[in-house]
């Protein structure tokens, strides 16, 4: 194992070297570029895309063209990138992960390999995790890439479709990463090329690369429409589940947070809705609302990972302690929680659009991340992502002391030491930033807080929208900050006047100089906590952080050896200070991120499936949309239902002897496909098959066709693309919410003592089948079928003066 490690810092280590070089190339342009005039720094532009133009790649050009963004950094915005931030621009422009400390300009670091990628005219999307980030970066950076000559715009969840597209169609676009994913889903689901807004997906940065693409990959985003199963059932399985014994009728698994029934609940399940074998196959919804009932009773904790505002459930984000906006549950888990919250449950809808981040992110030409932490991770950034992680050593040395921690036997004399820690610092004026795990424990520092006397503000998912002015003010004197989960929050935390100043005359106070960060508990991911220590420290500056912990706490109730809790029970307020507690709280740590590692490549396996069938049906539809005429798109409708005619055909009541009957034949080609009596059925009994489906496909498309010749040649092409994208639609949305009726009930199969991945493989393929024959025979019977009349000169002329009537109408009203 020691052998491997060191082989792995040898191999960052080089590649490190390697990328330093690369940066002291750019470094040489520096005298250069700082002695040429705004217009000849500004003509760098169309000069390297000239090159391009000419058959140099963007590696060719790097050194210079990153020395041109360095300088008009510095022009534009009086801000010099570091050799450390070229470093890092560097590992952007290759695909990978650059692991960036707080503080150490992430938003700069971007702008050299943004400038760079962007030269290439096919467009760069730097995506982060809020509005808030995404246009003040846009606004910031902007103003560097508009003085070099590139369009900048942000993408919003406000904007109309025109400037959506005038977004993307910059040469640089900041969005999020929900409105970019919801924007792909949409663009798939437009009934016009006018109603699309990408243009394509070639090179994204991904800003906290690691809650984007490995804490938030486990959630679809998700556009649903249509309503499905009725309210009451969410509100049976919850009475069901209240009412079950929780010593025998059902298991909770407190590590992998999963709730299953016994024999016994099963039993309890069968008597209650009165069925007789509960693992049938048709009683998948209902088991699989009885799990979501269990799920939201015994797992989901109100105020950790929801809470309850305005008679609505509101998810909270576990890295960031947000409040997701416009998220909920997908699978009927919203509904289940709403049920035990007994606040008004939501119809639960059909799913027509959905798609992960895993899926979503591989489909870039190439993609990068930055994040402070991320190293924990790589091995899923390089199995899933092929992004290989490289640590960027901050500007300056860190002066930050993290201390170990120290262990309680109970919460109650944990929070006594925090507070005691509180006071010793807040009496020297030593801003501090206590980090909670959910609002819930946000909650009780306020209250133990505001009973000391001691001023304070809490951010968390109930006050977020004071964000920006709270982080503000938490490096200065005095000021004490609650926050729920500091990951992700976009701001640096700026140390007041007289803050790197504070001495304590006793001594007693380890570290009193710049921000003190405290963690009233461990989390569950390590780069969490890593990234709660990162807020102090920032640039060199001094700082402190410590963490608290205690057998209360949820990892240590999870995870904690029993020879802990013994050690515990003897201690009462005093704490535990000692390597043989941290290595097992580490371990701990290091289970929960394999099995949530082990979750989430789960996941892809079953969503890498509907991946290939999306990518099949999106690339369809882009036919359907951007051909000028789809005639042998039409053709090819005609041949799959001719197969399917004649497959039904085979005369099968001899099953040692099926043939093609030609009574059959007649009977599943009229009246459906051609007018009655018109078929000849003479001389195809046992014909060959292939031969027939040939003959059948052309007689059915030329009877098509003589109808088709009758319609006016303006309206052809558009009735044939109107028809083909309904049922292509229609279908695929049916498939979609098929697939996750199938994912649901799957896990049964494990009962049956089968392998439920490949049974969702070959089921799911067997209904994608099935799909793409009703398509092709919902679009064949449709254009065999449709009436076409052109409008009158009369009629088109009524119709405007209505619209004109109405504007005016609308113009009175105003």
């Amino acid at each position: 194992m020691g052998n491997w490690l060191d082989k792995l810092l040898r191999v960052d280590e080089r590649a490190l070297k390697k990328i330093e070089r690369s940066a002291k190339s750019v470094m040489a342009y520096e005298e250069e570029m700082r002695a040429l005039t705004d217009e000849e720094l500004q003509a760098k532009t169309p000069y390297f895309k000239e090159l391009l133009a000419n058959g140099k790649d963007l590696d060719d050009i790097l050194p210079e063209a990153f020395a041109v963004c360095r300088e008009a950094c510095w022009r534009v915005r009086k801000e010099f990138p570091f050799k450390v931030q070229i470093m890092g621009a560097i590992v952007l422009h290759e695909g990978d992960v650059a692991e960036m400390r707080t503080g150490e300009g992430k938003t700069l670091t971007a702008t050299m390999a943004v400038y760079l990628n962007a030269l290439a005219g096919k467009g760069v999307h730097v995506v982060t995790v809020n509005e808030y980030l995404a246009s003040r970066d846009a606004e910031l950076m902007g103003k560097v890439y508009n003085f070099l000559g590139l369009t900048c715009d942000c993408n919003l969840r406000e904007k109309t479709t025109e400037q959506k597209q005038a977004a993307y169609n910059a040469d640089i676009t900041y969005t999020t990463n929900s409105e970019l994913g919801f924007d792909y889903l949409r663009d798939n689901m437009a009934q016009s090329i006018k109603k699309r807004v990408l243009r394509g997906l070639n090179f994204a940065i991904v800003d906290e690369a690691d809650s984007i693409l490995i804490d938030e990959s486990r959630t679809p985003l998700i556009i649903s429409g249509g309503e499905r199963a009725n309210a009451n059932t969410y509100i049976y399985a919850d009475r069901f589940v209240k009412s079950l014994n929780k010593r025998k009728d059902f298991e909770i698994d407190v590590k992998k947070k999963t709730c299953s029934l016994t024999d016994s609940g099963a039993d309890a399940a069968e008597r209650a809705f009165g069925i007789k074998n509960i693992y049938n196959p048709e009683y998948n919804d209902l088991v699989h609302r009885i799990h979501q009932a269990l799920k939201a009773n015994y797992i989901m904790k109100k105020n950790v990972e929801y809470m309850v505002a305005d008679g609505e459930i509101h998810l909270i984000d576990q890295f960031t302690g947000r409040v997701m906006k416009g998220r909920e549950y997908s699978d009927g888990l919203q509904q289940a929680i709403q049920a035990k919250e007994n606040v008004k449950i939501k119809q639960e809808t059909i799913t027509m659009a959905s798609i992960t981040y895993q899926n979503f992110f591989r489909l870039y030409s190439k993609v990068a991340g930055m994040t402070g932490t991320a190293k924990t991770e790589e091995e899923e950034f390089e199995k899933i992502y092929n992004m290989h992680v490289t640590p960027i050593p901050t500007n300056r040395p860190i002066q930050r002391l993290d201390d170990t921690d120290l262990v309680y036997g109970t919460s109650t004399a944990k929070y006594k030491a925090i507070i005691k820690e509180i006071k010793a610092r807040h009496a020297l004026g030593q801003p501090i930033l206590i980090g909670t795990p959910s609002v819930e424990a946000s909650e009780v520092m306020h209250d133990l807080l505001k009973k000391e006397g001691l001023p304070h503000e809490v951010l968390n998912a109930k006050n977020h929208e004071r964000e920006a002015l709270i982080i503000e003010q938490a490096g200065q004197m005095n000021a004490i900050t609650i926050a729920t989960n500091m990951a992700g929050r976009g701001t640096d935390i700026k140390l007041g006047e007289g803050v790197r100043d504070i001495v304590d005359p006793t001594g007693e106070v380890k570290s009193p100089a710049g921000l003190c960060v405290i963690g009233t508990e461990r989390h569950e991911a390590r780069r969490i906590d890593n990234q709660l220590r990162g807020r102090s420290g920032r640039q060199g500056d001094p700082g402190y952080s410590r963490f608290f912990v205690s057998c209360d706490d949820e990892l240590m109730i999870r995870f904690a050896p029993e020879y802990l809790r013994t050690l515990f029970e003897k201690m009462e307020d005093e704490a535990l200070e000692s390597k043989m507690v941290m290595n097992a709280i580490t371990s701990a740590q290091k289970k929960i991120e394999g099995q949530n590692f082990d979750t989430r490549k789960s996941l892809l396996d079953y969503d890498d499936v509907l991946r290939q069938q999306r990518e099949a049906m999106y690339s369809q539809r882009d036919i359907i949309l951007y051909a000028e005429e789809i005639y042998d798109t039409i053709y090819s409708y005609f041949k799959t239902v001719a197969k399917s005619i004649v497959e039904k055909s085979v005369d099968t009541s001899d099953a040692r002897n099926p043939y093609l009957s030609g009574d059959l034949l007649k009977k599943n080609l009229e009246p459906k496909y051609l007018p009655e009596g018109t078929f000849d059925s003479t001389g195809y009994d046992e014909a060959p098959i292939e031969e027939v489906t040939e003959e059948i496909a052309e007689i059915i498309f030329n009877q098509y066709n003589k109808k088709r010749a009758s319609w006016p040649k303006e309206a052809v092409n558009e009735v044939e693309k109107m028809v083909a994208l309904r049922c292509v639609d229609r279908y695929w949305t049916t498939h979609i919410d098929s697939m996750a009726k199938l994912k649901e009930g799957i896990h049964l199969r494990s009962y049956a003592q089968s392998d439920p991945l490949k049974a969702y493989v070959d089921e799911g393929w067997d209904m994608f089948n099935e799909m793409i024959e009703n398509i092709a025979d919902q679009c064949v019977n449709t254009l065999m079928n449709v009436q076409i009349r052109m409008k009158t000169p009369e009629e088109i002329e009524e119709e405007k003066r209505k619209i004109e009537e109405a504007k005016k109408q609308a113009e009175a009203n105003k």
